[in-house]
């Protein structure tokens, strides 16, 4: 378990393995953050399947609109909507997309990122400065390396919950 600094910018997301612990990075990304937290408050990520998840690079999720693997499911729909709330612009930085980084997903339109959000399995550097990183796992890796994998996945995994820390 890892230490929590700063638990209004930690996420917390319980898998079937085990909990996810993610720092988020305001100071890099603060539009990227304030959308997942409150996404996370809102309950949105709460049984969203993990869509589109490929060995060696990166599990993908996030999308609150067609990924609830608890409504009406079609795991063909997961993956092609976001939230009620307007699209993000890019917030690039410097920081690589290492193993274990949180990068926004989005469609070939930098500034389309809204609720999807993908975690590396390894350093995937081709990534750097086209999607913005705006977290990090800091403990809980190993769950993640045991998401389903699939383009998607015939059983997908889902995120059974996602807190905010603070709110814990």
């Amino acid at each position: 378990m890892a230490e929590i600094k700063d638990p209004e910018n930690t996420i917390i997301i319980e898998l079937k393995d085990g909990p996810v612990h993610i720092e988020l990075l305001p100071d890099v990304a603060p539009k990227h953050v304030e959308r997942m937290k409150e996404l996370a408050r809102a309950g949105a990520y709460d049984n969203v399947v993990f869509h589109r998840v490929i060995d060696g690079f990166m599990a993908q999720t996030g999308d609150v609109a067609n990924g609830n693997a608890e409504d009406n499911f079609d795991i063909r729909r997961a993956g092609t909507g976001g939230s009620e709330h307007p699209d993000l612009p890019a917030e690039f930085s410097k920081l690589p997309h290492d193993r274990g980084t949180i990068g926004a997903a989005r469609s070939a339109n930098p500034n389309s990122a809204n609720s999807q959000f993908f975690i590396n399995f390894s350093d995937n550097h081709f990534l750097n400065g086209q999607y913005t990183v705006y977290g990090r796992v800091i403990s809980g890796m190993e769950h993640v390396d045991k998401i389903t994998r699939g383009e998607p996945p015939m059983n997908p995994d889902r995120m059974q919950s996602v807190k905010v820390a603070a709110d814990a």
